[in-house]
């Protein structure tokens, strides 16, 4: 990956990050808030990086978003919030770039639906239980919520993945 490139991705990664760390303060209903619709766009992100460059790139800008994302999200979110927000992502990227890069070979929508799936779930159930056990509110509600509407959100992206795998995202070229 060019530095511009890394720079763009990583940008990427953060403005997501801490915009659904801002979204996430505020409910739609009982069981829903707005970082849900917003969120899984950083799985999208992390499967066009992987696709393009491999795992060990996606890594590097999974990484690198956090880093940026966290000390953004102090800003802009509380720090309980912030922090649930950091060790969700970072553990749930990780996770979805392991198994997008282990099913990368197989049908083209098996590896984005999948990976994003298993880090959907994995931050959600991270980000719910850090961010607001003990705190009285329902976060069993919201995590079940949340987690319906960033699956639905993940298949709806499944359209844009395939667009840009053709475009921006197709295997770099060896030397």
């Amino acid at each position: 990956m060019t530095a511009r490139q890394i720079l763009l991705a990583v940008a990427a990664m953060a403005i997501v990050v801490v915009g659904s760390n801002v979204l996430v303060q505020y409910p739609i209903n009982k069981w829903l808030t707005w970082g849900a619709i917003s969120y899984p766009v950083a799985f999208l992100v992390a499967d066009l990086i992987n696709r393009r460059f491999g795992a060990k790139s996606a890594r590097q800008v999974a990484v690198a978003g956090f880093v940026v994302a966290i000390v953004f999200s102090v800003w802009v979110a509380t720090p309980r919030i912030a922090l649930a927000s950091g060790v969700a992502f970072l553990f749930a990227q990780l996770l979805d770039i392991y198994v997008f890069d282990r099913l990368r070979q197989q049908q083209w929508w098996r590896a984005p639906l999948i990976g994003g799936v298993a880090g959907a779930t994995l931050d959600t159930i991270l980000f719910f239980s850090i961010a607001f056990a003990g705190t009285g509110i329902n976060w069993q509600a919201l995590l079940v919520g949340d987690l319906a509407v960033k699956l639905a959100v993940n298949v709806a992206l499944l359209a844009p993945f395939r667009a840009l795998m053709w475009n921006i995202a197709r295997p770099a070229k060896s030397a």
